[in-house]
């Protein structure tokens, strides 16, 4: 068995996304391509935005310090620590209204063709 403290990486890659030109940094800290479920721990600077993406299959996005903003087409949800936002299947953004660390948990989808 294997434990991380979420904690301990949200402060070391928040300092790493205020130091970085691009104001984000993240870590796969569990899963990865070659597996259906995938945790990654992402940190931005205030202001910064992940630019709109396609949504790979299931996601959600926990809040684990600072404030947050989901947007997909004309809607968007603010999030705040502790807070829990369901993606939805569609094109997404994701701005941080405030130095921010999140978990992001995706189930891709299976592929077919």
């Amino acid at each position: 068995m294997q434990k991380l403290s979420l904690d301990a990486l949200a402060r070391e890659h928040l300092k790493r996304a205020t130091a970085s030109p691009t104001g984000r940094s993240a870590e796969t800290v569990h899963g990865g391509h070659e597996h259906v479920l995938r945790q990654t721990l992402i940190a931005l600077r205030a202001g910064t935005t992940l630019a709109e993406h396609e949504n790979p299959g299931e996601a959600t996005v926990l809040v684990l310090r600072g404030r947050v903003r989901l947007h997909s087409g004309d809607e968007a949800w603010e999030a705040m620590a502790g807070d829990l936002l369901l993606v939805p299947p569609a094109r997404h953004s994701i701005e941080a209204l405030e130095d921010a660390a999140t978990l992001l948990t995706v189930a891709k989808i299976a592929r077919t063709g």
